[in-house]
């Protein structure tokens, strides 16, 4: 591990800087102290960090699960939270010990980028409010039928919190969206979202701005809960059981995704899905104790660890360290950040989930069914609630299916012939087989040239096309020769 050791440090700062500023305003989308995003941020990198399955994936609160926590506080308060999240992690943890890692990896691309978009949206609309220092309101319809009256009610002439505010949140995504088209290729691993809150925390600080600021404990151990007898009595109620199922299935998907999109960016050591989905219900069954929010393998600091050099685990568990340390150190400068400009990185974090790239690569690749099922879980996900959505995305994602009937099991032959290896898929390649076969192709050394046939497929849905196509991208940049042949159906959206 220490071999590496100057990469990994150096790495380290950068992924703490990105992390400083998400954690906190991931803790205010979700409509909990800001301490209580640092501390889910330290448990992720200085224990999930060192059991992780996915060496270089950062663990730390995620704007995906924002929503789905906000609502859970409002209903039910900030005492069942941690229950809810003790029993989450538990569910992964046995997730993990029964290796079902890899059945999350065969959920519909469709439904997952939906449900992250319909986040998105709603992380926009309830941070537009956070701008103006107001509250978001109890759902998304509410939170964008109130937008218009809170442009209206603003003063070209008398400024007072709402103006100021709404200045602080615009320098925030200005310097955030400058940094990004004009930062100098010396700099670029520097965070926008770091100088966009720094530069609004300068000029509040200097005007002596009376707005709304993140309020911090002066010790970070009065931050941490402490269970007591009572502490699992709101486990009784059915629709916290629920919230913890729910939970713990998209924090995995969310996880594993994640993990997968963090192995296209190295070549090191690859992802054990099972050891990292348990390594996560560790992690949050420590939160729920600290009375913390739930974590995820994040890609946005994940990305950013691979691309400041890191090589090993050290990177991710010491940026942990560093949260730990500045909270404990430097709570005062917390305290001067404005609650605005927290609320401009996450509508700027939240804008960005909403990928109209990805609706548009579904339906120009795959067809018109994944960018519907995409559409349905994004205005469900938006206009009723998580869960809804999702399920709905994943009943709709059962119409791939339907046309083979009976027929859904897929064979997979291998045999080597003198340095390639060929691999021939019988049957329908569809998400209810795809588990056997990325564990089959995964299998396959990469010091050999590989030919996978697929003129005996005879359907292939975009969830096993997908991933197929990560496959064959992965094997190429690892410099092993991937050949596909195959009718021009299946093999057009695969690489060439």
């Amino acid at each position: 591990m220490f071999s590496h050791l100057i990469n990994d440090l150096t790495a380290s700062i950068v992924v703490f800087l990105v992390a400083m500023p998400l954690c906190m305003g991931i803790a205010i989308a979700s409509g909990v102290p800001p301490e209580k995003g640092l501390i889910t941020g330290l448990i992720g990198g200085m224990v999930v960090g060192i059991f992780a399955g996915s060496p270089l994936q950062v663990s730390g609160p995620a704007a995906g699960l924002a929503v789905i926590v906000f609502e859970f506080v409002r209903d039910y308060g900030m005492s069942a939270l941690g229950p809810m999240l003790v029993l989450a992690g538990a569910i992964q943890l046995v997730a993990g010990m029964l290796r079902l890692g890899a059945l999350f990896r065969s959920i519909s691309p469709a439904v997952v980028h939906g449900m992250l978009a319909g986040i998105g949206a709603l992380i926009v609309l309830g941070q537009f409010h956070i701008l103006f220092d107001a509250k978001p309101l109890s759902n998304g319809l509410a939170n964008l039928s109130a937008m218009p009256a809170r442009v209206l009610g603003l003063s070209a002439t008398d400024w007072k919190a709402d103006e100021l505010a709404l200045m602080l949140g615009l320098i925030t995504i200005g310097v955030m969206l400058a940094w990004e088209k004009l930062r100098p290729a010396k700099l670029a691993l520097v965070p926008g979202a770091l100088l966009g809150v720094t530069a609004a925390t300068v000029v509040a600080s200097f005007a002596g701005l009376q707005v709304a600021r993140i309020t911090v404990p002066e010790s970070l151990v009065a931050a941490f809960g402490v269970p007591d007898a009572g502490f699992f009595g709101p486990l009784g109620n059915p629709a916290i059981i629920t919230a913890a199922i729910a939970v713990a299935f998209i924090a995995s998907a969310e996880t594993l995704l994640s993990a997968a999109a963090v192995d296209r960016m190295h070549d090191g050591v690859r992802t054990n899905y099972n050891k990292e989905l348990w390594a996560q219900g560790v992690g949050n069954m420590l939160c729920g104790l600290a009375g913390a929010l739930p974590m995820t393998g994040v890609i946005v600091r994940s990305s950013a660890n691979v691309q400041a050099g890191a090589k090993t685990r050290l990177s991710t568990i010491l940026h942990g360290v560093w949260i730990l340390g500045f909270v404990a150190l430097l709570p005062w400068l917390l305290r001067e950040v404005p609650m605005a400009a927290l609320g401009g990185v996450l509508v700027v974090t939240g804008w960005r989930l909403v990928s109209v790239k990805h609706v548009t690569h579904l339906f120009h690749t795959h067809g018109p069914i994944p960018a519907v099922i995409w559409a349905a879980t994004f205005i469900l996900v938006v206009s009723t609630d998580l869960l809804t959505g999702v399920l709905v995305g994943l009943a709709l994602s059962l119409i791939e299916v339907i046309p083979h009937g009976k027929r859904v099991a897929l064979k997979v032959e291998e045999r080597q012939h003198e340095d390639t290896h060929h691999v021939t898929l019988k049957g329908a390649a569809t998400f209810v087989t795809l588990t056997s076969l990325t564990a089959k192709l995964e299998r396959v050394p990469y010091d050999l040239k590989v030919h996978l046939d697929l003129h005996e497929v005879h359907g292939m849905d975009h969830t096993t096309a997908e991933m197929l196509s990560e496959w064959i991208k992965q094997r190429r940049r690892a410099g092993s020769p991937t050949l596909i042949s195959g009718p021009e159906n299946l093999t057009r959206p695969l690489p060439a």
